[in-house]
């Protein structure tokens, strides 16, 4: 049972220590950790974020802890050279194109949320955000206008067996939900949103028992705030997708308490909590590794088909914050030991 574990930088390898003790004290049979260097780490001691190394250690494996990437002293190499290229890398080179990210509020947790108590808590939802397509991956550069201007382009686009894969993975989450999706693009202005909406119609047909709606994207940005209790799970495209599960972190608290899932088409994913490296706190033992431990659950229950023990884990973060354990980001003054400590006395 091999997982790698990329560490990464700022507070990365210390929320990541913590998602190891916990893995370490389920007794897995034949557990096996396998470090490797990703981000600014990697670059400074390889000259690359995201050295071969790191590639055939991922390639090896069934699954991948991954803690954050970034740092503000690499923000003027050249763009192939930045940290975040480990994780496009990885995306790319595992064929991670399903990124799940589940958003909730914990019981106790109400007050904590910019929302009213009583609309946050009914948030429990499932954003299914597409990783391989879109603007991020599509053709970019700089030029020259005939005027002399510089001007940017990032091109958009989509092809419909990309957006069949994604839509997939969304009517099957929301089988194993509440039976709804709600697809998410910009139909109205976009031909590639055009196309999305055309072929998630077509797969609906597979999925008869899920209740498909669509919704344009700033209208989503609204509902989600207004009223997110209406979502059960949201597909939508990479751009999207990357703006409104950060939206919905908000919604539910902190984003220290998120986890994310990216899936390849087989049992490989790369788990890793949705906040940043944080460099402004790394090293001081207060960063909230919740999202780290939640982050590792969601590792065994998709790579591995462990449930029972995805729950446990998940239980134990949930006791923890019941009986008052909380971070900095929270309110609390727990440390990021101490928050360890207190999911592992719970499991």
């Amino acid at each position: 049972m091999k997982i790698a574990v990329f560490a990464g930088d700022g507070i990365g390898p210390e929320v990541t220590q913590e998602a190891v003790r916990v893995l370490e004290a389920l007794g897995l049979p034949d557990l096996e950790l396998i470090a490797g260097d990703v981000g600014a780490a990697a670059w400074r001691k390889h000259g690359h974020p995201l050295p071969e190394a790191t590639l055939e250690i991922a390639r090896s494996v069934g699954g991948i802890l991954f803690g954050a990437v970034g740092d503000f002293e690499c923000d003027t190499l050249e763009r192939h050279l930045r940290p975040e290229q480990a994780i496009l890398g990885l995306r790319k080179e595992l064929g991670l194109f399903a990124n799940l990210r589940p958003a909730r509020v914990f019981a106790g947790l109400e007050d904590l949320t910019t929302l009213r108590p009583e609309v946050a808590a009914a948030i429990d939802l499932l954003i299914v955000r597409e990783l391989n397509g879109d603007v991020y991956f599509g053709e970019k550069g700089m030029r020259m206008t005939p005027d002399g201007r510089r001007k940017g382009y990032d091109v958009m686009s989509y092809a419909e067996d990309e957006v069949r894969r994604i839509a997939h993975v969304g009517f099957r989450a929301a089988m194993g939900r509440g039976k709804k999706l709600c697809s998410v693009d910009k139909a109205n202005v976009l031909e590639t949103s055009q196309l999305w909406r055309d072929v998630v119609i077509e797969v609906a047909a597979e999925y008869p028992q899920v209740e498909l709606s669509h919704m344009y994207v700033d209208n989503c940005a609204m509902q989600l705030v207004k009223n997110p209790g209406q979502f059960d799970v949201i597909v939508t495209g990479n751009l999207f997708g990357d703006i409104l599960s950060d939206q919905a972190s908000m919604c539910v608290g902190s984003i220290g308490l998120l986890a994310s899932a990216s899936l390849s088409e087989g049992t490989l994913g790369l788990y890793e909590p949705i906040h940043g490296s944080a460099p402004d706190i790394a090293g001081k033992g207060i960063a909230n590794p919740m999202a780290t431990i939640l982050s590792a659950a969601m590792l065994l229950r998709h790579s591995f088909g462990l449930e029972a023990q995805a729950v446990r884990i998940e239980t134990a973060v949930s006791k923890a914050l019941a009986d008052g354990i909380r971070g900095g980001d929270l309110g609390g003054s727990a440390g990021t030991r101490e928050i360890g400590d207190a999911v592992l006395a719970r499991l």
